[in-house]
């Protein structure tokens, strides 16, 4: 299995510190979630139904004409690669890994190519999945050339993948309402803007017989009762999400400054900042060290990605933390 954000247990384990005394700026989440609904009893008791109330607010939220869901967007990505035939596969590159790794494993030829090159290789693809915003780097795509991609892949019974996870705070970028479009299928999650990544629910959009073939995969009863009724709630909580994203365009800009003012020239998300550190794993033992999980990206795609801390005291331990990196340890200063 590839390695992700999180694993504080594991952290605890290698550093000798609590869990409850680690602050996780891993995994690129809203820090502070949706407050979730206290549930009856009875969602707990029942073999899940599909609710179409679910999808009504789903289809209006990310403005696309038809949607599945999912137990989180991580069903989607696994079920893909084994509805077609052998293909062609661009995934760009430095990306969410499980694209390319699931691709791999149904037998699909993979290719990773960098986010300049991608125009330049539609035409040698079959299949083409783009993450935008990009997961770890922040790089985007305008919708215009999103939607020129799919319909040259389209025209030759090809797929664009578009992965929408950390699109929320940027709606602008979104290809969600021209997702009936035959070949175009785009990936949303509930996990990052609204911070429910335990939740397990995100949803594909796409024409309505490619969500059938998705559905017959994946098979009955894969989005949880209580996950569709938190899930339905949190779509529907406009005054909540409103307010978020303000705080969360606030918070991205603090912590872009906060890098900034340590030396380090980031870029990213409203939700993440990630840069390019020679000494990746020298920083990422420092920021341990100071009870701070940071992601670790050790491969080709080299660097460091922070999330948002939750509170004050998380920022001012982050702070105190950068301010004792020493640059000769290889920081970009």
């Amino acid at each position: 299995m590839l390695e992700h954000g999180g694993k504080l247990r594991e952290a605890a384990r290698q550093f000798g510190r609590p869990v409850e005394e680690w602050l996780d700026l891993s995994t690129g989440l809203n820090p502070v979630p949706y407050p979730a609904p206290v549930l009856p009893a009875m969602v707990w008791h029942r073999l899940p139904e599909d609710d179409p109330a679910l999808l009504e607010a789903a289809q209006a939220y990310y403005g696309a004409p038809h949607m599945l869901a999912v137990a989180g967007t991580q069903e989607a990505i696994q079920s893909l690669p084994r509805l077609r035939s052998r293909s062609r596969v661009v995934v760009s590159a430095p990306s969410y890994a499980e694209h390319a790794h699931c691709w791999r494993q149904a037998g699909h030829a993979v290719r990773a190519v960098p986010f300049h090159l991608l125009d330049q290789n539609v035409e040698e693809a079959e299949v083409m999945v783009v993450c935008n915003p990009n997961n770890p780097t922040g790089a985007t795509v305008a919708p215009e050339l999103l939607l020129a991609w799919a319909d040259n892949l389209a025209a030759r019974g090809g797929w664009l993948v578009v992965d929408e996870a950390f699109g929320d705070v940027m709606p602008q970028l979104s290809v969600a309402p021209h997702a009936d479009r035959p070949g175009l299928i785009v990936l949303r999650s509930i996990g990052k803007f609204f911070g429910l990544a335990g939740l397990r629910l995100g949803f594909v959009a796409a024409e309505p017989p490619m969500l059938n073939r998705v559905a017959e995969w994946i098979g009955p009863w894969s989005v949880s009762t209580p996950a569709q009724t938190i899930g339905r709630s949190a779509l529907e909580d406009r005054t909540w999400q409103e307010s978020a994203r303000v705080c969360l365009v606030q918070n991205g800009m603090r912590l872009q400054g906060m890098l900034a003012d340590a030396g380090i020239h980031a870029a990213g998300t409203a939700l993440y900042r990630w840069w390019p550190e020679q000494q990746a794993e020298a920083f990422h033992v420092h920021m341990a060290e100071h009870g701070i999980w940071v992601r670790l990206f050790p491969d080709r795609a080299r660097g460091i990605r922070l999330g948002l801390p939750p509170n004050e005291s998380g920022w001012r331990r982050l702070q105190e933390a950068l301010g004792a990196w020493n640059p000769s340890q290889g920081n970009t200063r």
